[in-house]
């Protein structure tokens, strides 16, 4: 057994053909890149890509397994020939007639046999099915049976923001008014909730918990990412890992403190100033974004009693102050990865490459010892540099 780092929320921009896929993402989101940047800099031993559906992207895993760039794994998942190990998925929107609103929610495949299976299920239900994060044609467990029926993974996404999220828009109380508890494997906690605060909602108590980057650009991927103890990477691997079987587990999650999320605090829809109730202090609005602290406390009935892994709040290089690209390509070809450097590299040996004062800063956040000012309504949360 050995730990592995998982990012399983990356969005492909273009395929191999330069059709786009999800159009917010950058386009030097393509399938090859993402593989390459993840073992470097990023340091990532498995990436889930959750546009893999599209028809042009299986085209191209199999062009890579023709090449053998890309090798099938007989526990599922890929192998690039670079070490890093591809969980290839589908992000879908789901509004059916039992939702408040849209909910995001994702899927995983073992082989590119089911994968092909479910992406021509796929077209049926959907107007595009090239491109990303479709609104699908039928309810909640509906679809949850017709991943299964792939043997694939249901796992709701970002569960907590206010737009097109479990708990934001989809349901008022319970996951139950949408989907089969029995039928989800795990839960995303997005960007602006950690594991302490999802484990004020008792309903989540039997759910592993990941954290994911969803990131739309090659710099945001490894954000927040989940550790996992396995024999190897593999999609049965992490299967196992998620109901703790078979001595698999999830051993931590690594991410952004919550207030440096875009949804964290509840804000005035018109100026974005923090909501405290009644009308807005600033300009008097009286619409506003319900951040995720906010969200929490409404579900709030009886806290999970479940022990979890230990969540680590990290600060990606690109937000310390003061790291531009010149300082990070140096860190890196001293120290091979981001993920080594942010959680690893002895502050000894980061004197040796970089000023003292950014060394401080690497250690302060390692450490959780940085002042934050809160983010919400869609705007991050940012480092208050006193210095």
């Amino acid at each position: 057994m050995r730990s592995f780092i998982a990012d399983l929320h990356i969005h492909i921009g273009r395929t191999y053909q330069n059709n786009p896929v999800k159009i917010t993402a950058s386009k030097e989101m393509r399938v090859k890149k993402i593989l390459e940047y993840a073992r470097y800099p990023k340091g990532i031993d498995i990436v889930g890509i959750i546009d893999c559906h599209s028809p042009e992207v299986i085209e191209e895993l199999q062009l890579l397994l023709n090449a053998e760039l890309l090798q099938e794994l007989q526990g599922g998942g890929f192998r690039y020939h670079n070490g890093v190990t591809l969980i290839p998925g589908c992000e879908m929107e789901i509004n059916d007639h039992r939702s408040s609103g849209p909910v995001h929610v994702l899927s995983y495949f073992p082989t590119l046999m089911s994968l092909k299976k479910f992406s021509k299920w796929y077209t049926t239900v959907v107007k595009n099915p090239h491109l990303s994060t479709q609104r699908i044609n039928v309810d909640g467990i509906t679809l949850q049976h017709k991943i299964k029926e792939y043997n694939g993974l249901f796992i709701p996404a970002h569960i907590f923001t206010p737009f097109k999220s479990l708990y934001g828009k989809g349901v008022k109380n319970s996951l139950t008014e949408m989907f089969s508890p029995d039928l989800i494997d795990a839960v995303e906690l997005g960007l602006s909730a950690n594991t302490k605060m999802a484990g004020q909602i008792g309903e989540l108590q039997g759910f592993a918990f990941l954290s994911n980057s969803d990131a739309h650009s090659l710099g945001k991927m490894a954000r927040e990412y989940t550790v996992f103890r396995l024999e190897n990477a593999s999609f049965e691997e992490i299967q196992k890992a998620l109901s703790s079987s078979e001595r698999r587990s999830i051993i931590g999650n690594y991410g952004l403190n919550p207030l440096l999320g875009k949804y964290y605090e509840s804000t005035c829809k018109a100026c974005g100033a923090i909501w405290r109730g009644g009308s807005c202090e600033k300009c008097g609005g009286q619409n506003w974004i319900k951040g995720v602290k906010t969200r929490i406390s409404e579900l709030k009935r009886v806290e999970s009693t479940k022990l979890r892994p230990p969540y680590i709040h990290q600060i990606p290089l690109e937000n310390i102050p003061g790291i531009g690209k010149k300082t990070r390509d140096k860190l890196l070809s001293a120290f091979k990865s981001e993920m080594n450097i942010l959680h690893h590299v002895t502050e000894e040996q980061l004197r040796k490459v970089i000023p003292d004062i950014l060394v401080h800063r690497i250690i302060q956040a390692r450490n959780g010892k940085v002042e934050l000012q809160a983010g919400g309504g869609g705007r991050y949360g940012k480092w208050i540099d006193r210095q």
